[in-house]
């Protein structure tokens, strides 16, 4: 998520640290930052925080409980009241709707009309398109405090006795509707759509996007606002089978409180009037499933002793304090009620992971594992595939790991995300011929005279798993059941080391071989030829080899293979032949013959 510094400082009366130190502060306390551009970052919320913080109010919170400075106000620590409920519109959610929570708040008298340019600047800070004051008052307050919203025209549904009706409902058998994308979208009964049951037709799908059917023009001005929860589970089967994800599909997908809607309703009401003008009939709430409170106890002794002794019963009550997380004490037992948005917060480990990061998990001293009673036990199978491994490798074999799916076999692997090879392997040789393919193609580059691979891997067979060894060399591919040893030993003192010295890079652009020979004079040695190729050759020449040698007449003929290749672009015979042209000069000035 996009997060602008600017639109953060709305929350604080004091100055917030520079964008990079807010970098520094999230990343070793909250979240990774995925990059920093100009006063904006962009925030990797893990999914079990996608409830409270895909919001600027819950960056603004975590900042808040890390440095320890205040808030001026927290929207969702106010009450949330509305007006009387109104008989101009109705709300119902069906039984089998997966939805929690729908309000709906009816505004009549607006003028739409392009937003204030604060508006333009909070939203295209964050890659967002302004559209019009009433739409973008809707999306300025999903990205500040996390609660998706939704805007209909409500001259464009259908009133019975002068007043709308909303249904919360699954989508009917070869029920369809045209998306505010423009794009038309096949519906089937696993959707929840939003409904004018007046009319008998859907007008928005639920938790992803609104319909063209009711959508806001510049000649609006009767209104609809949606604030509701759906399942998150639904949501995301939804967006995943429409392929249609939205920024608030993202936001329901992973679960949000129906307590927010309330919130949110309250915000984006006071700030449509602030910009379109008109009057609130009225605001009705279908809350079918009420969110409890969750309570639970957390133990001092018990945060210590997961946290290696760090953890005071005095650290424990400021961290629930920053945190809101409201707490009695008895003891070193607190008996703690998170807020209504900390979703994530219903075990007491729960809480010492908020403790530990809060304090900060550089505070936690280094503690050694306790000494093991006994030596632990080598898996037999485990000992003979590394005997085997270090015997292949000795052997001038590679090592590959290639796919344990494949498009035949005998298991089908459950909603596989891909949906292509679906089966587990019966067998390792496919993909371990295809691994010999692609790197026979390459040994110029990789530099070996022979492609030598084998592979370790479970295959699924006969309703069992089974170790294999598969080998692929110029001889074919063939494989054999890997053996359990019963010759263990004590320990583990037989794994090897790697004894690579250093790694580098590779290109992505093909590469270009040419082989060159010659006679050379007296006893001139490969290395003073291999240099002078270097030397000559340029940047281009990423590898170069003698690959023949031979005596005739008292003569001695070299033969080297050269490979070129260009970490920038593709390569082209004419900038090989050039370089060829000038080794070939520096060769011949020397006095040696090119054959």
């Amino acid at each position: 998520m996009k997060v602008s510094r600017l639109w953060l400082q709305r929350y604080f009366e004091k100055e917030l640290p520079s964008i990079e130190a807010l970098s520094d502060v999230l990343t070793f306390h909250a979240f990774e930052i995925e990059s920093i551009e100009n006063d904006i970052l962009d925030v990797k919320v893990t999914a079990n925080r996608g409830h409270d913080c895909l919001s600027h109010r819950g960056i603004a919170k975590e900042l808040s409980a890390i440095l320890k400075i205040p808030l001026i106000r927290d929207p969702l620590r106010e009450k949330a009241s509305f007006t009387s409920p109104t008989q101009s519109v109705s709300v119902r959610i069906e039984d089998d709707a997966p939805a929690d929570r729908y309000i709906a708040a009816h505004i009549t008298g607006v003028h739409v009309a392009p937003s204030p340019q604060w508006l333009k600047n909070s939203l295209e800070s964050i890659g967002q398109k302004s559209i019009n004051n009433v739409v973008d008052a809707t999306n300025f307050v999903m990205f500040d405090l996390g609660q998706p919203l939704h805007a209909f025209d409500a001259e464009k549904l259908q009133a019975t006795n002068g007043a709308y009706a909303i249904g919360v409902r699954m989508a009917k058998e070869g029920e369809s509707i045209v998306a505010l994308d423009q794009k038309k979208y096949s519906l089937n009964p696993s959707i929840i759509v939003i409904a004018d049951e007046n009319a008998g037709e859907s007008i928005g799908i639920a938790g992803v996007k609104g319909g063209m059917p009711a959508s806001i023009t510049e000649a609006t001005t009767n209104i609809l606002i949606e604030s509701a929860s759906f399942n998150g589970v639904s949501v995301r089967k939804t967006a995943q089978a429409l392929k249609l994800r939205t920024d608030a599909s993202s936001r329901f997908e992973q679960g949000l409180s129906p307590e927010l809607c309330a919130v949110g309703m309250r915000a984006v009401v006071d700030l449509i009037l602030e910009l379109a003008g008109g009057n609130v009939l009225g605001i009705v709430d279908s809350y079918s499933r009420v969110q409890q409170k969750t309570t639970f106890a957390i133990h001092a002794k018990h945060v210590q002793d997961i946290l290696g002794r760090t953890g005071s019963e005095e650290q424990i009550a400021d961290t629930l304090s920053r945190l809101d997380v409201s707490f009695t004490k008895v003891g070193d037992t607190f008996t703690v009620t998170p807020p209504f948005e900390r979703l994530d917060l219903t075990i007491a480990e729960d809480l010492v992971e908020e403790v530990g990061r809060i304090i900060g998990y550089d505070a936690i001293p280094a503690t050694l594992l306790p000494k093991l009673a006994t030596s632990p036990a080598i898996s037999p199978t485990f000992f003979a595939a590394e005997a085997e491994r270090e015997r292949l490798v000795s052997e001038g074999y590679s090592e590959v790991c290639t796919s344990v799916f494949a498009d035949f076999g005998e298991r089908v692997v459950a909603n596989k995300v891909d949906g292509v090879r679906q089966y587990l392997r019966t067998t390792l040789l496919p993909s371990l011929t295809e691994a010999y393919e692609k790197n026979l193609r390459n040994k110029d580059i990789l530099g070996l005279p022979e492609i030598k691979l084998f592979e370790i891997g479970i295959v699924w067979k006969g309703g069992k798993e089974t170790w294999m060894v598969g080998t692929a060399d110029k001889s074919g591919a063939k494989e054999i059941a890997l053996k359990p040893s019963s010759n263990l030993p004590g320990n583990y003192g037989t794994l090897p080391l790697s004894n690579t010295t250093r790694y580098q890079s590779f290109s992505k652009y093909p590469y270009i071989v040419r082989d060159i020979a010659m006679w050379v004079l007296g006893d001139t040695q490969e290395a003073t030829i291999l240099d002078i190729i270097r030397e000559t050759a340029g940047s281009l020449l990423v590898r170069r080899e003698k690959f023949d040698e031979f005596k005739k007449d008292g003569k001695t003929s070299y033969a080297f293979r050269l490979v070129f290749q260009s970490f920038d672009t593709t390569l082209t015979d004419f900038d090989v032949h050039e370089r060829m042209i000038s080794i070939t000069a520096a060769l011949q000035a020397l006095g040696f013959e090119i054959r």
